[in-house]
């Protein structure tokens, strides 16, 4: 799911949304990034309305800078007691997450064993998954075919194919306003990886640095489609007919759909170089409880009543507004709705080439590979030169994490 296009913080009184479900007592708050969906935000105000054990109040966060909204609050006195995120291990380092592991333990093994993997950290486990979200092209058929293309199998033809897609009223490809989305796709697609098993820096090769020069030219031969007034997580920019192929995720599928009925098909991130495969990125998100809350055990049972024995309610979360795969196995193989058709095909690429969260991969880590599309895609600028930049920062960040 994506994030909504209009800023600022969600408000919910001035009890910083506290409060607000059916429960008596302790009073809790979870805080959730706005998703775009139509019926995500009252989904997730009736589930906690429906808890009656604590009184559950929710802050939907719009904006683009959900992460750094999240980690403001989470040093105040107003910092949620459950919020979601992603794995990441600083948060673990920090204190700042409470071990779930006595939550997930009894039903780990009807989770995607790679969601557990990426949930555990010395041996615990952090978070609980919530919705598995892949990232995918989706290209127009229509369009492909009148310019006598086939779908690209390498970025060689990608950029190929966004030259002959590109019109006087259409760009050829969408990465992104920022192109940031497609940067591990790209690092994946050369046969390289974010870091190591050592926990070491991988995506610095000639490939990727060669990746990224390709990325240039088309940006710089005008046929990426840039300022779109909704960005990638939005699938407007496709069934509006700006763009032919758009990186976007699993989510808008029902949309793009209904939009364009099967005028649509989708494929993962092409291979980038000799020795690489296609990629696809296996986002989502996982609820976790705020360690240095006052209510850390309250806000556990509400985690566990939620997002491990309502499977009614994580089935509607999942399906019932945009595509997403369920992280529960049996959830996952009963959906109906993923069986056939180009969800089916969107479940084949997420198990197929997905990767998954690597919690070893932080935040500040993330930024400082936009930097790097920033400086080479978007300015120009000389890769390696980039890529030392960004060296500097993840290296200092791995010095922090494991010394």
């Amino acid at each position: 799911m994506g994030l909504a296009a209009a800023g600022g913080l969600s408000a919910c009184g001035g009890n910083n949304g506290r409060g607000g479900g059916s429960g008596s007592g302790t009073n809790l708050v979870q805080y959730f990034h706005a998703y775009g969906e139509a019926g995500t935000e009252q989904a997730i105000k009736r589930y906690a309305k429906a808890y009656d054990r604590a009184n559950v109040g929710t802050q939907w966060i719009t904006g683009a800078n959900f992460e750094s909204k999240l980690f403001s609050a989470l040093l105040t006195d107003n910092a949620p007691d459950v919020f979601e995120f992603h794995p990441q291990i600083q948060l673990v380092r920090s204190g700042q997450v409470a071990d779930l592991t006595d939550l997930v333990e009894p039903v780990k093994d009807d989770f995607n064993q790679a969601d557990i993997a990426s949930h555990t950290i010395d041996g615990k486990i952090w978070g609980v998954r919530m919705i598995d979200d892949p990232q995918f092209f989706y290209y127009r058929r229509s369009m492909l075919e009148e310019a006598g293309i086939e779908p690209p199998a390498t970025l060689d033809e990608l950029v190929e194919a966004a030259a002959k897609l590109t019109t006087d009223k259409v760009k050829g490809v969408f990465l992104g306003n920022s192109v940031t989305p497609v940067m591990n796709p790209l690092i994946w697609s050369t046969g390289a990886d974010t870091l190591d098993e050592g926990n070491r820096i991988a995506y610095h090769t000639d490939a990727v640095a060669e990746g990224l020069g390709k990325l240039r030219s088309m940006f710089a031969d005008g046929h990426l489609l840039l300022d779109a007034p909704a960005d990638w997580w939005d699938p407007s920019a496709l069934t509006q007919g700006l763009t032919a192929i758009q990186w976007c995720g699993m989510w808008a599928m029902p949309v793009i759909q209904k939009a364009l009925g099967d005028d649509v098909g989708i494929i993962p991130f092409p291979t980038a170089a000799q020795g690489g495969r296609p990629s696809v990125t296996n986002g989502g998100w996982s609820m976790f409880v705020n360690a240095k809350s006052e209510h850390v055990d309250e806000a556990k049972e509400y985690v566990k009543w939620l997002w491990i024995d309502q499977k009614e309610y994580q089935e509607d979360w999942a399906l019932s507004y945009g595509f997403h795969i369920p992280p529960r196995t049996s959830l996952a193989e009963s959906a109906e709705k993923l069986k056939s058709g180009l969800a089916a095909e969107g479940v084949r690429l997420f198990n197929e080439f997905g990767h998954f969260d690597n919690p070893a991969w932080t935040q500040a880590m993330i930024v400082a590979l936009e930097g790097v599309v920033a400086d080479t895609v978007r300015k120009g600028g000389d890769p390696e030169a980039a890529l030392d930049k960004a060296d500097t920062t993840v290296n200092r960040e791995l010095k922090k994490l494991f010394g």
